[in-house]
């Protein structure tokens, strides 16, 4: 995956837990994300690869289109998804762009663990309408000390609150931050998440699908 242009198909295919996946879109609630919290995206998502599992979404979003792999429900908010349907949606039916960002090295057995710990505890959390993203965001830039107690479970999340809480439990990133501090474009390479000595997300590649796979998005 070294090329700036990658296939869905050869996406998924090298998919490693911890990946991001961050998307564009030009509707008026994405334009809305986007200048709000003056970031260049307005979705993210964790790829989640394990064992014989199909490579899953973990993402929080407002429709329901997709199965949900934790619970087997179609439900709105915080969702597992296969990740390829999941990509399809994104771009055909939402008409979004999007790219990956590939996590190296590979993750170890115990922050597998701590990402299905994370599913279990979050999966299902609803997700805030447009105006209460905007307004957990800014909340989140409210000067306060950096040491804070583990975060409870949340009542809303929005998609970059689930992936850095999820980082977070990884061990990936130290807690120094409340969840709403994250939005989509921290995790574009023009900004700095702090990473944990030794890991590194790559730059940014775009996913091209064909005709075939945007029109099997639509139809979800």
């Amino acid at each position: 995956m070294s090329s700036s242009i990658v296939s869905l198909g050869a996406a998924v295919d090298n998919a490693r837990t911890g990946d991001i996946w961050i998307f564009r879109g030009t509707s008026g609630p994405d334009r809305a994300i986007q200048t709000l919290t003056n970031s260049p995206v307005n979705h993210v998502g964790m790829a989640v690869v394990l064992d014989d599992l199909p490579p899953l979404m973990w993402h929080a979003e407002l429709g329901k289109s997709l199965q949900d792999m934790w619970t087997g429900k179609f439900q709105r908010g915080v969702q597992l998804h296969d990740l390829r349907q999941s990509v399809q949606v994104w771009y055909g039916r939402y008409g979004q762009r999007g790219w990956v960002r590939q996590l190296s090295p590979l993750v170890t057995p115990e922050q597998e663990d701590a990402v299905l710990r994370t599913i279990a505890r979050m999966d299902g959390t609803p997700f805030p309408s447009t105006a209460r993203v905007t307004g957990r965001w800014f909340a989140g830039r409210v000067p306060r000390p950096k040491r804070r107690e583990p975060s409870p479970e949340l009542e809303v999340a929005y998609c970059a609150e689930v992936v850095g809480s999820t980082y977070e439990a990884m061990g990936l990133m130290r807690k120094e931050r409340r969840s709403n501090w994250y939005d989509p474009g921290k995790f574009w390479s023009g900004d700095h998440l702090g990473l944990a000595d030794g890991f590194t997300l790559g730059d940014e590649i775009e996913v091209e699908l064909t005709d075939a796979e945007i029109e099997a998005g639509k139809n979800h």
